[in-house]
């Protein structure tokens, strides 16, 4: 991390098909060697696949939202070094670096998945998400164990 100035921060455009930046970003972490247009029919597969799970006027998109946000820490841990040792101090996560964390663990567990296609297993892991199980659920509940466990160096925090 540069001293000098904060790094510029790149604006994405929303995707095609819903207008919508959140499924942009989960696209472009899906996304491997810039294969985007692969990237986005996993992605809007597995948002098609999520349409059978829709009740009471809601659409896919809220559903997939609905899943991320379920997925989005509020605290982890960061290592600070005092005086000769690393104590891991909870600290509060910012809104970016929560989508961020809750859309890569969404994809890296589902890449851990046993279902055949891609589509598949980001499907699974959303419908996991949103009944409050799976792997990057667990993720999430792990980060927040271990801020808890640590809440006694919160005053290290600066």
């Amino acid at each position: 991390m540069s001293r000098r100035k904060a790094a510029a921060k790149r604006e994405i455009l929303p995707d095609s098909k819903y207008n919508n930046l959140v499924v942009a970003k989960c696209i472009n972490v899906v996304m491997w060697d810039g294969k985007k247009q692969v990237a986005e029919n996993i992605v809007y597969g597995a948002l098609e696949k999520l349409k059978a799970l829709v009740k009471d006027g809601k659409n896919e998109l809220d559903l997939f939202l609905e899943a991320v946000d379920a997925l989005k820490p509020s605290v982890e841990v960061k290592g600070r070094r005092v005086g000769g040792a690393t104590y891991q101090v909870p600290v509060e996560v910012r809104p970016a670096r929560q989508q961020t964390m809750a859309l890569r663990w969404l994809v890296m567990f589902a890449r851990k998945r046993g279902e055949r296609t891609m589509t598949e297993r980001l499907f699974g892991e959303l419908r996991d998400a949103l009944n409050g199980q799976g792997g990057a659920f667990k993720k999430k509940i792990d980060t927040h164990k271990m801020a808890e466990a640590n809440k006694a160096f919160a005053h290290f925090r600066w």
